[in-house]
């Protein structure tokens, strides 16, 4: 099930903020990624400890937003940065 993996930042990507632009950017060997708000404050919640259904949770009650809503925008967008080899699963 989606919801159990365990996403992290594998070593050589990492979250950074762009001063000269202003941004946040999720910067991993030869790219970059800008990052609107809510990217960002999905990747400030991986640990490589907790699953996407429990940061899911503690988002909902952070954001006092519908968890199911939650659990698939995290789902969509973690998916995507797999896609482009600059997240990792701790279980998979």
């Amino acid at each position: 099930m989606k919801s159990q993996r365990i996403p992290f930042l594998p070593r050589g990507v990492r979250l950074h903020f762009d001063k000269v632009r202003g941004q946040n950017v999720l910067l991993a060997p030869e790219r970059s990624l800008f990052l609107e708000g809510v990217g960002h404050t999905i990747l400030t919640e991986l640990d490589g400890q907790r699953s996407i259904a429990q940061i899911a949770q503690h988002l909902a009650e952070q954001y006092n937003a519908p968890l199911d809503a939650i659990t698939n925008d995290i789902n969509v967008f973690i998916d995507d940065l797999a896609d482009k080899r600059v997240i990792g699963f701790a279980n998979a």
